[in-house]
């Protein structure tokens, strides 16, 4: 199909930026559309091994009518990113240190407990307050005030910072097995790889709303 094509086409950034639910399709076949925005699909489907048709079908067929765009406006997409993203990590991190400190500790002997999940997820913790108290102070506020070129390095600095997060969720998914549970898990295993599935997609869709829809507008100089 000619509307396939044009897809194959474009960087999975801008397709996840402008094609309201398809990120829910680039998490389900594990594409990267964040960090690795600037591929173009076609790329990124080789190089994941996965079937570039049922890729493009899934695309093709997204019920837009039910999806929910993030708001256009710079400042009212950056009220939405503080109050979605920002405060939910903030809130469900310590819950998941402690799920899996207690998990590690009571399945110690288990052949699949996910050893190191919890210093992961402090790790996680600790890089992503930094990044967001630097960009609640510093890079949000210019931003508000169309400061182009004071936002210019901070924004830099944050896309690298999202490059380290984005190793840190591939970590994340190594350690707890694609947060596959073993036969006969605990009701806190369970929960444990329920909420850090969730923080991997949320911190996915924080990333690709920063990289690919609220950075290029200062980037290229055209703050809404």
């Amino acid at each position: 199909m000619a509307t396939e094509n044009l897809l194959r086409d474009r960087a999975i950034g801008e397709i996840a930026a402008t094609l309201p639910g398809a990120t829910a399709v680039f998490r389900r076949f594990k594409l990267d559309f964040c960090c690795g925005g600037d591929a173009m699909l076609a790329e990124a489907v080789r190089k994941r091994g996965v079937d570039i048709a049922a890729v493009e079908a899934a695309l093709v067929a997204l019920d837009q009518s039910k999806s929910i765009p993030a708001p256009e406006a710079t400042g009212a997409l950056i009220d939405y990113i503080v109050s979605r993203y920002h405060a939910t990590h903030r809130r469900e991190l310590p819950e998941l240190i402690r799920l899996a400190r207690k998990v590690e500790a009571v399945h110690a002997g288990h052949p699949e407990a996910p050893r190191g999940l919890a210093d992961t997820l402090k790790a996680i913790q600790g890089e992503l307050e930094e990044h967001m108290q630097t960009e609640e102070t510093a890079l949000f506020p210019s931003m508000r005030h169309r400061d182009d070129a004071g936002s210019i390095r901070p924004i830099k600095q944050m896309r690298h910072d999202h490059d380290r997060h984005g190793e840190h969720l591939r970590r994340l998914e190594a350690i707890a097995n694609s947060f596959v549970l073993p036969d006969g898990a605990c009701r806190s295993w369970e929960a444990l790889y329920v909420g850090t599935a969730k923080l991997v997609d949320d911190v996915m869709e924080h990333i690709h709303l920063e990289n690919n829809v609220l950075f290029p507008r200062f980037e290229d100089h055209k703050a809404a």
